[in-house]
């Protein structure tokens, strides 16, 4: 007698729960194979997809159709729809099934395979229902596409929004607090440019936002939270956003600052930080163990407050303030310079400027080059746009990063042709500062520390516990250093040692040592 498994397939578990179709097809199954005096040796229930063979019902029955080799001559179902979707990976597992001695076959679409001819009819079969799903698929994609090129956001609300239905079925989303109001604080700070994201965010967790790291670097960059939606890029249509239909949590403004400073396209200058007197270097540490940026407090002991420097991070650094303050100012004073020799370090400066000043010549002409350049590319794509070479957004786009590009330049040549003129002052005021550098720095108020710091020190400063240290200082303190080792090592019997200067010396007032230049 012949020995069938009959399979039954729904798309989903809730099709099982409350439709009629298995059991319907249960019940065709089972009068077919009475019928034809078909033994059944199991009945199979399933509520996967038919997308793919990865179902927890069939990888089982495939299992024991291999340990029970000859035991089974048919799976039986309904259609060829219910065995697969998907017509590369049905031959497959046809294929498979036939190397066990077994037949698939649909009682309502039966086809003899081993008749070649038949083959065309159950190609037929089996793309029809994966046709079937590619449309409805596709269907539901340009659906919602149109429904983001409206400005609804679709599926589940992001963090700091709630999904809700109006009265007539019309599904919103809307700000629900507290995390509405986190949200606005995270980047309220991250433009800023105070802090690391990760600090934002541990902060903010601490604060009652319930998101992982991961999501949250994520959700940070959606423009849904300044009351836009983005449409992804599809065929030859750009990616771009549109105005949304939902209430915005931050403003586009402050949104896009906060983007400027991910993409380190934030302020030319440094930004400005409020800081206590006793915290002067908060700010300008870098954690030696992690990387982060340290921050300062002040702890409560039994008679008055500890500050110190910390790290947001599970590092655990931790150091005294009076005792990072102390060792910088120490620091400091390596930087100060003899006042009696205060004129010889601004005429050896201006001189290195000056023969380093044909430099910046060469690069003031390169960058209104592309100045020129720049404004052609946008001369160029408007006439393109107007003879319907291009596309309106193309064109948009086109001239979007050539704007952005302008701004940069003009930054930068403003910088290239600031202060020649009046170099000489400039010196004299800067080496005027750097005489008893250390006193001048202690004798300033805290906004004066910090520029000084942010001056002396443009990638901060790490700090180990003992010492301070930076990638790199400002240029003009590197050369007064290597100015006051020739200058006064000399003067206390140090033994000379090489610099590298421009060959121009100072004037006849100063003698310096011929090995040393």
């Amino acid at each position: 007698m012949i020995t069938a498994d009959l399979y039954i397939r729904v798309s989903t578990d809730e099709q099982a729960e409350k439709g009629y179709s298995q059991r319907n097809q249960e019940e065709v199954l089972q009068r077919y194979c009475y019928s034809k005096d078909i033994n059944v040796r199991k009945v199979i229930f399933e509520d996967h997809s038919a997308k793919t063979f990865i179902r927890p019902a069939w990888q089982k029955l495939l299992i024991d159709l291999k340990k029970k080799r000859g035991q089974t001559d048919l799976v039986l179902f309904t259609k060829w729809d219910r065995f697969s979707r998907n017509a590369g990976d049905a031959y497959q597992m046809i294929k498979i099934l036939a190397d066990l001695g077994i037949e698939p076959q649909a009682i309502e679409q039966p086809l003899d395979i081993s008749i070649p001819e038949n083959k065309m009819m159950l190609a037929f079969y089996l793309a029809a229902p994966e046709v079937e799903n590619d449309r409805r698929a596709l269907n539901t994609f340009h659906g919602m596409r149109r429904a983001r090129k409206e400005g609804r956001w679709m599926g589940p609300a992001p963090v700091g929004y709630a999904n809700k239905i109006t009265e007539d079925g019309k599904k919103y989303i809307c700000p629900i607090e507290p995390n509405a109001s986190l949200m606005r604080w995270v980047y309220e700070e991250l433009s800023t440019g105070k802090w690391f994201i990760d600090q934002i965010w541990r902060e903010a967790s601490n604060k009652g936002l319930k998101t992982g790291r991961k999501n949250f670097w994520q959700i940070i960059r959606n423009p849904i939270y300044c009351g836009k939606v983005s449409i992804a890029k599809y065929k030859e249509e750009e990616a771009h956003t549109v105005m949304g239909q939902h209430e915005a949590i931050v403003s586009e403004s402050i949104f896009y600052k906060a983007m400027d400073v991910l993409d380190g396209r934030n302020k030319s200058h440094k930004t400005t930080i409020v800081s206590h007197d006793l915290l002067p270097l908060r700010g300008f540490l870098i954690c030696p163990k992690c990387g982060y940026m340290l921050s300062g407090s002040a702890s409560k002991g039994c008679n008055r407050y500890y500050h110190y420097y910390h790290c947001f991070s599970k590092c655990g650094i931790r150091y005294n303030a009076e005792k990072v303050n102390k060792l910088f100012v120490e620091e400091l004073e390596k930087y100060s310079i003899d006042p009696i020799l205060n004129d010889a370090y601004g005429m050896i400066l201006k001189q290195v400027y000056q023969a380093l000043s044909s430099e910046d010549n060469s690069e003031i002409y390169n960058v209104k080059k592309q100045l020129e350049e720049s404004n052609e590319r946008i001369s160029k794509a408007r006439d393109k746009m107007l003879n319907d070479v291009i596309l309106d957004f193309e064109y948009r786009k086109i001239k979007s990063e050539c704007d952005r590009n302008i701004l940069i330049l003009e930054n930068k040549l403003i910088d290239l042709s600031r202060g020649k003129e009046n170099i000489s002052q400039i010196i004299g005021k800067a080496t005027g500062l750097l005489v008893n550098l250390h006193e001048t720095y202690l004798n300033a108020d805290s906004e004066g520390k910090r520029r000084m710091i942010s001056s002396i020190y443009p990638q901060n400063i790490t700090f180990d516990g003992t010492q301070h240290r930076t990638i790199r200082m400002n240029e003009a303190i590197r050369v007064l250093g290597t100015l006051k080792t020739v200058f006064e090592g000399k003067k206390k019997g140090q033994i000379k040692q090489k610099v590298d200067l421009p060959t121009m010396v100072a004037g006849s007032r100063i003698e310096l040592p011929t090995s040393g230049l």
